[in-house]
């Protein structure tokens, strides 16, 4: 997964649209601007532009100071981790029809283990020569 994804789209200068939709650090809409006049604004505020979203024309991109920034980036890490996981983890195992009792009792608890987190269990048994 590229780093760009788990932050925000680009922060800073490198930004690759000619017109932009800029919001100010409170919220408030600037309107449609040219990259140019954003990156001007952004330097006599001290603030960093930040995309908010790409896939509207324009793109919007928000001010915003480091603080912010990283206030958000924990905000979006606190919502992925309370949000439920999607998909069903798989657990594969695969032991020989000839494997010793002690193992096989570890393995066991292996298993149980893995239904009690509500994992999907696969086991494989190999016949012994």
């Amino acid at each position: 997964e590229p780093k760009s994804k788990t932050a925000f789209g680009s922060v800073g200068r490198r930004i690759p649209y000619r017109i932009l939709h800029v919001i100010n650090q409170d919220g408030e809409s600037l309107g449609n601007m040219h990259r140019a006049e954003a990156l001007k604004l952004m330097d006599q505020h001290n603030l960093k532009l930040v995309l908010l979203r790409e896939n509207v024309e324009p793109p919007v991109y928000r001010l915003m100071t480091g603080q912010q920034i990283h206030e958000e980036q924990l905000r979006r890490a606190e919502k992925k981790k309370a949000s439920p996981k999607t998909g069903v983890v798989q657990k594969e195992l695969s032991f020989s029809s000839a494997i010793a009792k002690n193992d096989l009792e570890t393995k066991t608890k292996q298993i149980a283990q893995w239904i009690e987190k509500k994992h999907h269990v696969k086991i494989t048994i190999r016949q012994a020569k």
